[in-house]
């Protein structure tokens, strides 16, 4: 039985693009469910059909129904352990996991002042004092996986995996806003970009039409 993946608007919901990158990019076939956000009671009712959380994105596998993005993720892990999402070794598993949980959770202030948002052109704003600090912890998370794991691969722990996925909306907010990176943090990032899957999101949320006003004021 294939999968269903319900997602939103390509060029906004970052919680969305998560999980999708995490199946496209491992060749874990699902049939994509595309709602669009904030458009009425109508598309939060075929939302609710699907989860009562009422929220995108949302996994249905028969009659299990996952939801939050890092749930169907580790939900697809367990599924499909041949796609490997998480490191094989222990030590690096649980750094994977920590990071992706850290972002799962945090870094309020970028996600707050650098919404994702595709068609926006590409320029910098002023940040706070939280938001250049949230910019830098990434980058130390960054950099201090590609020194331990580099040697595997081009990304976070060698192989594309779950953490990648975790934190691909960020690439596109470092690049959207224009923000300031060290070269092997640009690196990563031209990786990430390079990546077919990710590369077919960002073509498609450049594709689409629809307008959220409450996502075009920085």
């Amino acid at each position: 039985m294939t999968l269903k993946l319900v997602i939103g608007n390509k060029n906004y919901s970052s919680w969305s693009m998560l999980p999708w990158l995490a199946l496209r990019a491992n060749d874990i076939a699902f049939e994509e469910i595309f709602i669009p956000l904030y458009t009425g009671a109508a598309d939060k009712q075929r939302i609710l059909n699907f989860s009562d959380a009422g929220k995108v994105p949302a996994l249905i596998d028969g009659d299990i129904t996952v939801w939050d993005s890092l749930s169907i993720i580790e939900y697809a892990a367990e599924r499909f352990p041949e796609a490997r999402l998480w490191p094989a070794e222990r030590a690096a598993r649980a750094h994977a996991r920590s990071i992706s949980a850290e972002v799962h959770s945090g870094f309020m202030a970028l996600r707050n002042e650098c919404g994702m948002n595709l068609h926006r052109p590409i320029g910098a704003i002023a940040l706070s004092d939280e938001a250049r600090a949230n910019v830098a912890r990434i980058q130390r998370i960054w950099t201090g996986c590609r020194a331990m794991y580099g040697k595997s691969g081009p990304f976070l722990f060698g192989a594309f995996g779950a953490a990648d996925a975790m934190f691909a909306p960020v690439v596109h907010r470092f690049r959207t806003y224009a923000i300031s990176v060290a070269p092997e943090v640009q690196a990563y990032m031209d990786t990430m970009m390079a990546l077919p899957a990710f590369a077919e999101w960002t073509k498609a949320g450049l594709a689409e039409t629809i307008v959220i006003d409450r996502f075009e004021t920085a």
